[in-house]
């Protein structure tokens, strides 16, 4: 491992946990980079990327950082003015302008049918959360995933607050703006319509998009492959590092 090379974030959205990163860690692992998945609380746009920006300063080392799904919005702020955060990795990912929310973006595009297949209760502190109903979560969020696993990962799904979906990004200047970024993501997926992936890619000047085949949106279980080969890319690009190898693997 060179000391140029930069640490990995990962930042999991809505309804998964950072054990959906499994997969994606045992890839990168194996081509030498280190990286770490963090708890994403899911109670505040503004306290979930406050939390990021503590993993990231405790770093001795630049960062990518690399979001799924609400994460895009999570590492969208949470990279906004830190030059210690060297490229962004959106993985299935809101790419948010100043002041857009996770739902707003979600319904910029038709497509979406993750609506019906959620449930809603009140929270102690006030207002609700949403979950996706167990019945629902393989098809809707997992489809090509394993039926017994895509049962686990419903069963350890972290809600996430009415109140963090509904968040206008507060940085006048998102982290993509600075920073270069890399996509992927799969075009059939049923939480973010892949047209609004394509802009997201477009609108961030992407370095890098990988649009996979029947994809779903739960990316990193599906196909922790490719993800890890876009974030091997991406370390790669912003580090003085050779590129692994990693062979099958093509961009568009």
């Amino acid at each position: 491992m060179s000391a140029a090379q930069p640490l990995v974030v990962l930042v999991h959205g809505a309804f998964a946990e950072s054990a959906s990163w499994n997969g994606v860690l045992e890839h990168l692992d194996g081509l030498g980079i280190d990286a770490v998945a963090v708890a994403n609380p899911l109670r505040s746009l503004a306290g979930d990327a406050a939390y990021v920006r503590d993993v990231v300063a405790a770093s001795s080392r630049k960062v990518v950082l690399v979001g799924h799904s609400y994460g895009g919005m999570v590492i969208s702020e949470a990279g906004a003015g830190d030059d210690r955060v060297v490229g962004l990795v959106y993985v299935a990912a809101f790419v948010p302008e100043h002041g857009q929310s996770a739902l707003e973006l979600s319904n910029s595009e038709p497509g979406s049918t993750l609506g019906d297949a959620l449930v809603s209760y009140p929270v102690a502190s006030g207002g609700n959360e949403f979950a996706i109903r167990l019945e629902a979560f393989h098809g809707q969020f997992a489809a090509d995933v394993p039926a017994a696993t895509a049962r686990s990962m419903a069963l350890t799904q972290r809600p996430v607050t009415e109140a963090a979906l509904t968040a206008g990004l507060q940085a006048e200047e998102p982290a993509w703006r600075r920073a270069p970024s890399w996509f992927v993501f799969g075009d059939a997926d049923r939480n973010i319509p892949v047209a609004v992936h394509r802009a997201g890619a477009e609108r961030a000047s992407s370095r890098g998009t990988w649009e996979l085949s029947g994809a779903s949106h739960a990316l990193g279980v599906s196909q922790p492959a490719a993800v890890a080969a876009a974030i091997a890319q991406a370390v790669a690009e912003v580090s003085t590092t050779a590129r692994p190898a990693v062979p099958g693997v093509r961009a568009i």
